[in-house]
């Protein structure tokens, strides 16, 4: 079975939800379209489950990028299997709990869409076998949490709330990013496999500091351990369904994943335990203390699931096999109750209005099947035996009582731990007696409250189940997916130990007794310690953030004031002031130049091409202030260039460098067509000055550096490309072959970038209103007739022999000069033609006047032909050819290439349409405005 084909499923499914909406407000139907894609991917992981539980590792490479080292590799090996298991498990009950939860006002199609982002993004973490498609996946996890954070956009909260996540983590990610960059520096690859198996030369290494730091960076940011942990009770802006997924199975689990992933990796050192130990000790302390005094519900749960992941934390600090074991064990156990607690919260919230547990109290009366579901995850989050959090709870503490890294100072553990255990039941108990009892409700929005409808209590009923199973026959339910994935998280063999309820009286059981007790007399002297709380300075973590984010605003502002002062002229000066400067750096420790190297033959034409281009360059310049007149001065040096290509032997770049200057040409016609015919003059003298002597300096560079290229010793690579064009890529035209072959990834990131400008192009001219120039130069009117009869005349004929040309140029250029972009320049000129002619309402009338879907297929066929290769198990964008015979034509060439120049036409047709159709419609505008 493919991996990535699973991995795949949800972003697949994405696409459902949003289109069923399109076609129907029901539900129910949305909520199956978004659920069938997860639960397809994990039917398909039973199958290799079972190969994972026999002690097998399952791989899965797509080629992607091979000299990077980059290449779409899963692998599934039993922690991959328990984090995927989740993500997919939980992911289903989210998707059925928020049927229920989301208001028929809210677009459900769009929150279904979210959430299978992101949990695609979380199944990509868990199952990569490369450490850079990890970060890839990573980073997703930060875009699309922080849209679902924000879902409910309205709301100040929400949107603080994700911004504050979004930077937050995506900061950690950049860290992050460095330490794996490093990582495989030092190891020679990214592969993930590689990488776990070569723990001794990255401790080795002086960097190692370096690189722990930076993935902890990483690791702490995402998890929300301390410092970082700030942002997470703030994102409980967002829906309810989001919380318990985020918090259970995806975004803060992904930092203790990467630490259960990178544990026989980084592991072992002292330097590891002081980090990772400490950090998660403080976490847990810290935020099991805030938790008590939460007076929202599901901020009462925010800061218990931080407790709990620096517990984790801790566990993997103590660079003890079996912690590892228990901290894995504590996942599972975590994203259980935390899940099922989250969902009955948003019960709670769904049926009562509010969250505020000073008002929702005595609940047990109205809602009693959801307050026995309620108080059983509760106690399982506080440990209380026949649960499943009991049982990692003792292991917990038995570990605690194992480590002696501290020496004399070692009993700072355990007493951490019983007094992290202490906090942990009286928030459990405050979440228990203050929702459920204490009296009755006060001022509650929705009076009385009620049972939830019966499939929205389902999900809590299945995950509370799981507690409970876990916690009475652990041996049965969790101990093999629990060995499975604790082997994956060690690298090697198990240390052994047992999964029961009972292992007899010893010191673990005691201070579960103390911290169960201390926790109960802690929540009876609740008030005192209220009042200490109250007396406490209070800081408010979203002002601290959100002032820092708006003095950083103002330091960018100032300095941008600096430069910014709305001066073209200046910006330029500035850029190529640090052009020249660079240039003086680099240019200075070179020799000077052997001129007699030089062996370009200058004939009369060259030399007068060259003179022609000297002097069209220098008259665009003397003559900028009057623009058409600088404009047609421009084309010629354009024109000179064409022909230089063409002097050199290099008739693709001359046809594109011609069909490119056309274009240019009509971009500028129409943007000058609102602007003054001439503009004043504005440049002091010491301007002037600066202007020359740095066109002086550059010049003289870029010559320098030209002829340092062609007078210099270098090594080529052409002769490569020309042995192996044909065989290699069925193409005799090489540099077409290495457009969309050899280089085709740049051509592909090349198309991206221009489907991508003219979007932005596009969104500025859409709403810009300019009023045409009414006169020329010389006062006199423009004429009326804004669409000669002539030029409609000739133009129109025009068109299908321009089409015919282009369909002539894509098909020679594999062979011969020609290719998609070419012909998609000449068919974008052809069509503008058109719509100078005959005008923006006789085209649409006549064909659509949107051009996004032809951009965004364009880029999709090109990427498809790409994911193609990947069917047979080549490398990303591998092309292949074929010959076939036809009766008439004869012997006739097909090449998947042609499919990718057939995506590189349709990018540049739409994209060039997009930008210069656009353009011409400003001037529409303002016929209608007259018409008015």
């Amino acid at each position: 079975m493919n991996l990535a084909f699973v991995v795949m499923l949800p972003f697949l499914g994405a696409c459902l939800p949003p289109l069923v909406e399109r076609v129907s407000a029901n539900r129910t139907l949305m909520a199956f379209a978004a659920a069938l894609m997860p639960a397809t991917a994990l039917a398909l992981l039973v199958s290799p489950a079972m190969q994972v539980f026999a002690g097998e590792t399952l791989h899965s490479t797509l080629p992607w990028i091979p000299s990077l080292d980059l290449s779409l590799a899963f692998r599934l090996d039993g922690l991959a299997l328990l984090f995927a298991l989740l993500v997919l498990g939980i992911g289903l009950l989210v998707i059925l709990y928020a049927r229920y939860y989301l208001s028929a006002k809210e677009k459900a199609g769009r929150f279904y869409a979210y959430l299978l982002l992101f949990m695609g993004a979380m199944l990509g973490v868990v199952t990569s076998d490369n450490l850079l498609l990890l970060v890839v996946f990573w980073e997703l996890t930060s875009l699309s949490s922080f849209l679902l954070i924000g879902f409910w956009g309205h709301q100040t909260g929400a949107r603080k709330g994700a911004r504050m996540a979004m930077t937050v983590t995506g900061m950690g990610g950049l860290a992050l990013l460095a330490g794996v960059l490093l990582i495989g520096d030092v190891v020679g690859t990214f592969n993930l496999q590689t990488v776990l198996e070569s723990g001794d030369v990255i401790r080795s290494n002086p960097w190692y500091p370096v690189i722990l730091c930076l993935v902890l960076l990483g690791v702490f940011t995402k998890s929300a351990q301390f410092p970082f942990h700030f942002w997470l009770p703030h994102a409980m802006a967002a829906p309810t369904p989001v919380s318990a997924y985020l918090h259970s199975a995806t975004m803060v689990k992904a930092g203790v994943f990467l630490l259960a992933r990178l544990y026989p990796a980084l592991a072992g050192t002292d330097l590891w335990f002081m980090l990772v130990s400490m950090a998660g000790m403080l976490t847990l302390l810290w935020a099991a203390f805030v938790a008590l005094f939460q007076h929202d519900l599901k901020g009462l749960l925010a800061y218990s699931t931080i407790s709990h992941l620096g517990l984790i934390t801790l566990l993997f600090g103590l660079n003890r096999e079996m912690a590892a074991v228990a901290a894995v064990f504590h996942i599972i156990n975590h994203a259980t109750f935390k899940a099922s607690l989250f969902m009955a919260a948003g019960i709670i919230d769904h049926e009562t209005g509010t969250r505020d547990m000073r008002r929702i109290n005595g609940l047990w009366k109205y809602m009693p099947y959801t307050a026995v579901l309620a108080m059983v995850a509760s106690a399982a989050m506080a440990g209380v035996p026949l649960l499943n959090g009991f049982l990692s709870k003792e292991m917990f503490f038995a570990e605690t009582l194992g480590s002696h890294q501290l020496g004399a100072l070692s009993w700072i553990l355990p007493v951490g731990a019983t007094l992290g255990g202490v906090f942990s039941v009286a928030y459990s108990a405050r979440f228990i007696h203050d929702v459920f009892f204490n009296g009755e409700p006060v001022n509650l929005p929705k009076y009385p409250p009620h049972e939830p409808p019966r499939y929205m209590k389902v999900p809590v009923e299945i995950l509370v189940a799981l507690c409970v199973a876990v916690g009475v026959f652990p041996a049965i339910t969790v101990a093999g997916l629990l060995a499975v994935a604790a082997s994956a998280t060690l690298g090697g063999t198990l240390p052994e130990y047992h999964l029961s309820i009972w292992h007899g009286f010893n010191l673990p059981l005691v201070m579960s007794f103390v911290a169960t007790i201390g926790g109960v007399l802690a929540y009876t002297q609740r008030r005192r310690l209220f009042d200490v709380w109250a007396r406490l300075p209070q800081l408010d973590a979203k002002l601290v953030f959100e002032g820092r984010v708006q003095q950083i605003g103002r330091w960018a502002a100032a300095l941008t004031g600096r430069f910014q002062n709305g001066s073209l002229q200046s910006y330029v000066a500035w850029l190529v002031t640090l052009v020249a400067v660079i240039m003086l750096t680099q240019l200075a420790p070179l020799s000077g130049l052997d001129l007699s190297q030089y062996s370009l033959p200058m004939d009369g034409v060259a030399i007068l091409c060259t003179a022609m281009l000297v002097a069209a360059a220098l008259l665009t310049t003397v003559l900028h202030r009057h623009r058409m007149t600088s404009i047609m001065s421009l084309s010629v040096v354009g024109l000179m260039v064409s022909l230089l290509f063409v002097r050199f032997s290099a008739p693709d770049l001359a046809l594109t460098q011609l069909s490119v200057e056309v274009v240019t040409m009509l971009l500028l016609m129409l943007a000058m067509y609102f602007l003054p015919v001439r503009t004043k003059v504005e440049s002091s003298s010491i301007r002037v000055i600066r202007d020359i002597l740095l066109a002086v300096i550059c010049g003289a560079g870029v010559a320098t550096l030209a002829f340092l290229v062609m007078t210099g010793e270098t090594s080529t690579i052409s002769q490569f490309f020309m042995d192996n064009s044909k065989p290699g890529g069925g193409g005799t035209n090489v540099v077409n072959v290495i457009l969309v072959d050899f280089r085709g990834f740049d051509t592909f990131g090349e198309i991206t970038v221009l489907g991508v400008a003219a979007m932005g192009i596009y969104a500025l001219l859409k709403d810009l209103e300019l009023r045409s120039a009414k006169y020329d130069s010389l006062g006199r009117p423009w004429a009326r007739d804004a669409h000669p009869l002539i030029l409609v005349t000739i133009s129109r004929p025009l068109l299908p022999l321009a089409l015919l040309i282009a369909v002539y140029i894509f098909l020679r250029g594999h062979n011969l000069p020609g290719g998609g972009f070419v012909a998609g320049l000449i068919t974008s000129v052809a069509l503008v033609l058109q719509y100078v002619a005959s005008g923006v309402g006789w085209v649409h009338s006549r064909m659509p006047g949107d051009y996004h879907p032809v951009v965004a297929l364009g880029v999709l066929l090109a990427g498809l032909t790409g994911v193609g290769s990947w069917a047979f198990g080549y490398p990303f964008l591998t092309s292949d050819f074929t010959y076939i015979y036809w009766p008439v034509v004869g012997k006739f060439e097909l090449a998947t290439a042609m499919l990718f120049d057939t995506g590189v036409f349709l990018t540049v047709v739409g994209a060039t349409l997009l930008m210069l159709a656009n353009l011409g419609k400003l001037s529409l505008l303002d016929d209608k405005r007259e018409d008015a």
